[in-house]
């Protein structure tokens, strides 16, 4: 039990995550290339984590075809519903507003919803393999969160000052990332609880699913949006968050 709530808490300190980025975008007038250096550290940082500690992790536990495997299966899931939620209207969900704006209720009727649905596809997977991380000799990976973590502020800042400029309230903007942060704990506590329960293959295998839905979600939403604003600086930034989880990871 206490390995559970442990999971749950750590899932909502990453969540947390985008609470943080929704009031610093909501509330300040953030530059764009502020926003698109921290979303392409962000973005470093991720690929790192998903490198070393998922896919990583996952071949060492039950061998390459699994792992890639999973990860091609977690990429196409992602990508498809990703698709699915761009033709409702979700597809700039991660832009500021400056270069692609998000569409208004109004513009696109069910948008919102699809806005709301797309952060979530975004959060489940990062937060299930908090939970799953705890499986490996009962403490959590502090590399995984601090990836989580330091991907969501840029995240949650980005997407709404997008939502602001696209007029959709603080009510809807802060209530939308609290749900998220809400499903971040309970995915990360079903990763520990439900994931434990199978075989060690079985666990690399969904661990490397996971790994490669956060790697299609990388591509196809955090560096668009850094690369609008930062793109002569985009790989320099994106290779610095690289090193910083690296040097964590093997610290």
């Amino acid at each position: 039990m206490a390995e559970v709530v442990e999971a749950g808490l750590w899932g909502l300190v990453a969540g947390s995550a985008l609470l943080l980025g929704a009031a610093l975008g909501y509330g300040l007038r953030v530059p764009q290339k502020v926003i698109a250096t921290v979303m392409a550290f962000g973005a470093g940082v991720l690929i790192s984590a998903v490198s070393f500690e998922l896919v990583g992790e996952a071949y060492e536990e039950a061998g390459l075809a699994p792992a890639a495997v999973g990860t091609l299966i977690g990429a196409v899931a992602y990508t498809g519903g990703n698709v699915w939620l761009a033709r409702r209207g979700a597809r700039h969900r991660k832009r500021s507003g400056h270069a692609q704006a998000q569409p208004s209720e109004s513009a696109q009727g069910g948008s919102g919803t699809a806005l709301a649905l797309g952060a979530l596809l975004d959060g489940v997977p990062e937060s299930a393999v908090i939970g799953v991380s705890l499986l490996d000799g009962g403490a959590v990976s502090l590399v995984t969160v601090a990836a989580v973590f330091i991907s969501n502020v840029p995240e949650g800042l980005s997407s709404s000052a997008g939502m602001k400029r696209a007029g959709r309230t603080k009510g809807y903007v802060f209530g939308v990332w609290a749900a998220i942060a809400a499903a971040s704990t309970v995915s990360a506590v079903l990763g520990y609880t439900v994931v434990g329960s199978f075989s060690p293959a079985v666990i690399a295998a969904v661990t490397a699913v996971a790994a490669g839905a956060i790697l299609a979600m990388v591509a196809d939403t955090m560096i668009p949006e850094a690369y609008d604003d930062a793109h002569l600086a985009i790989g320099l930034v994106t290779v610095s968050g690289f090193l910083v989880s690296f040097a964590l990871s093997h610290t």
